[in-house]
């Protein structure tokens, strides 16, 4: 490994002038031979890239969000709902099962359905814009030291989603998810409202007080809730989930196959509990209870995505450029102070305070915060990720996505797409206790071959298309790897429908098989 040498990750040494000889001329007829044989093979397919993306594709959230906004909007429209629809779904079903062509059931034999709730503006374009033409006066307003309008971005899955979903057809480049525009062919239904946008730029700044009044009052009725309105005629959470409650798909499934954003841990949270049968889209799930309640989120039921990276990409190339200026072992830029899990944080910079090749560093995540974070992990071989406020950080995509093996300290942290990814390939697993004992962390490190190193960094490379966002949507982009994984949980989904649909009120509501297997980490 070029750069400052580390004890067990150092190069052998260099060999003398008549070896280097040798081994050039034996190099040479290899390759010869090689040559030789591949001008009489047949051709044979280039090897596929790390990275696949569309030269025309953006990763950036406002470059993509001022071209969604100046295009003219979709033209499709939804047809209307059957009067019954119970019975226009089980007449589809029915097909589905018993052969019609084209129609193969569950979604695994084809892309998965999804129909796209075309609700009122106010939910959606127009909060689209009011974050697209106040963000720049958000770069001064946090929340907890962030920039609001770089935790909007951060947790912007929802318009990533939405745009790919109600593109045009000819745009879309995913197989594995097609809108549907008839109710009774879905699969899932897919809510279109931007929970973090709404909670930040509405319901934290400017309406605070009221909301809290709000959230008191929906503790004891519901309907009271809805009656009240909006304060001052601004868009709120109580009228988005009236208006989807009031669907007859939701009240056919009771939420079950309805598909909800709830990226920020903030977000939608004082109605949670009206809509915690439905699919959640989450950055994380902290099963200590301080951002949801035990119930309401299990990894059978929802889905984790991964945050937006605050970073630029490392591709493979940038990897190997850079591979030479690596000269740190572990970086850390951040909160050094957090809550609940966080407090791993201020246990690990006493630890490893002042401690050669290692540099921890207090830091947010604005402009300036985003240039000192990209050039410090170019320049680790190892990112500390360590819980935050939640057990999920965006350090840790912004690892992945920069080609620094991520050391992951967060005993309670479920993981994107796990399964379908196998995080062992590209990231360190270390439980706290081991972490913050006395030169546990380092020595661990340094122990590291440099043989597992290169293998987890090309690694890295391969897998950063995983976590990269992007218009239009790229095949095994994060977009994609969602609906795969909610198309692995449709028997399950339809199961629970149609149980709800026979059990009698007095009985059991709910199963009492209790599966769900606690989060421990080894040390991996």
């Amino acid at each position: 490994m070029a750069g400052k040498q580390f004890p067990s990750l150092a190069h052998a040494r260099p060999a003398s002038a008549s070896s280097r000889r040798l081994v050039a001329v034996a190099a040479l007829l290899i390759l010869l031979a090689a040559s030789y044989f591949l001008l009489l093979s047949p051709s044979s397919p280039r090897p596929t890239p790390a990275v696949l993306a569309s030269p025309s594709a953006t990763t950036s959230f406002l470059a993509s969000l001022d071209s969604f906004l100046a295009a003219p909007r979709p033209s499709a429209s939804p047809a209307a709902t059957p009067g019954d629809l119970d019975a226009a779904i089980r007449a589809k079903e029915e097909a589905r099962l018993y052969g019609e062509p084209g129609s193969a059931w569950p979604a695994a034999a084809g892309p998965l359905r999804v129909y796209v709730y075309e609700m009122p503006s106010k939910f959606t374009y127009d909060l689209l814009r009011l974050f697209r033409d106040s963000y720049r006066e958000t770069d001064n307003l946090t929340s907890n030291g962030s920039p609001v309008h770089r935790l909007i971005e951060q947790h912007s899955i929802d318009y990533w989603l939405w745009a790919d979903l109600i593109a045009p057809e000819s745009q879309r480049l995913l197989k594995s998810v097609v809108r549907v525009l008839r109710q009774e062919e879905a699969d899932i239904f897919y809510v279109p409202f931007f929970t973090t946008i709404s909670y930040f730029l509405l319901e934290k700044q400017e309406c605070k007080a009221l909301y809290r009044v709000w959230e008191h009052i929906s503790r004891f009725n519901f309907q009271k809730v809805f009656a009240l309105g909006h304060p001052h005629g601004q868009t709120s959470v109580y009228e988005a989930l009236k208006w989807v409650t009031d669907q007859p798909a939701w009240q056919h499934s009771e939420g079950r196959d309805h598909v909800i954003p709830v990226h920020h841990p903030w977000s939608f949270k004082s109605v949670r509990r009206f809509v915690k049968k439905a699919i959640w889209l989450l950055p994380d799930m902290d099963s200590t209870g301080n951002w949801y309640k035990p119930g309401q989120v299990y990894l059978e039921k929802d889905v984790i995505l991964p945050y937006v990276p605050n970073v630029d990409l490392c591709d493979s190339k940038c990897v190997s450029e850079t591979q030479s200026k690596r000269n740190i072992l572990l970086f850390f830029r951040g909160r050094l102070k957090r809550n609940a899990g966080g407090k791993i944080r201020s246990k690990l910079v006493a630890e490893l305070k002042g401690v050669e090749d290692i540099v921890i560093e207090e830091g947010s995540a604005g402009a300036v915060g985003k240039v000192a974070a990209q050039n410090g992990m170019r320049k680790s071989l190892f990112c500390l990720s360590p819980a935050g406020d939640t057990p999920s950080s965006a350090r840790l995509f912004d690892a992945i996505v920069s080609g620094c093996i991520p050391v992951i300290i967060s005993d309670e942290l479920e993981l994107p797409f796990e399964g379908i990814l196998d995080y062992r390939k590209i990231a360190l697993f270390v439980s706290s206790s081991d972490a913050v004992q006395p030169g546990w962390l380092v020595k661990y490190l340094r122990g590291i071959d440099a043989k597992r190193v290169n293998e987890m960094q090309s690694n890295l490379v391969k897998y950063s298309r995983h976590f990269l966002y992007s218009s239009p949507a790229q095949p095994l982009g994060p977009e994609d790897l969602t609906w795969r994984m909610i198309a692995g949980k449709l028997v399950n989904i339809k199961l629970h429908i149609r149980r709800s649909q026979r059990v009698v009120r007095e009985s059991r509501s709910s199963c009492t098989c209790e599966c769900r297997v606690g989060n421990t980490t080894r040390m991996l």
